[in-house]
């Protein structure tokens, strides 16, 4: 009887801790991203929690157009005579950040991960 119950608290243990994991490995995570521009943060912002959008950063090196969608981020139209940016495509955690050389400008993810969101791009 004792074996049986032993039995019966190790495999809730075991499947307690199994779902625990699970959970944890399925909730989405934070990802805050930053774009630069030189030294200087312009936003940072968590790719999950961003709606849909486009929008515009001037400076006086240039004009690039940002995407943001299904929580990927992007340089999609730039004004840079190479257009390096635009074809290095979505930022990715396995990739390089998106370096737009000519106008400074970097989109890469933020170190402090789930507290480094301190701003909202608008």
């Amino acid at each position: 009887m004792k074996t049986k119950l032993l039995i019966i608290i190790a495999a809730a243990i075991f499947i307690l801790g199994i779902g625990g994991s699970l959970l944890v490995l399925l909730l989405p995570k934070k990802q805050a991203v930053q774009i630069k521009h030189g030294a200087e943060v312009l936003y940072t912002f968590d790719l999950t929690q961003e709606p849909d959008r486009t929008f515009e950063i001037k400076t006086d090196d240039g004009t690039n157009i940002i995407e943001i969608k299904d929580g990927k981020i992007r340089v999609s139209e730039a004004d840079c005579p190479d257009k390096t940016c635009v074809r290095m495509g979505w930022l990715n955690s396995a990739a390089m950040p998106v370096v737009c050389l000519p106008h400074h400008l970097v989109i890469e993810f933020a170190d402090g991960g789930e507290d480094g969101v301190d701003a909202v791009a608008e």
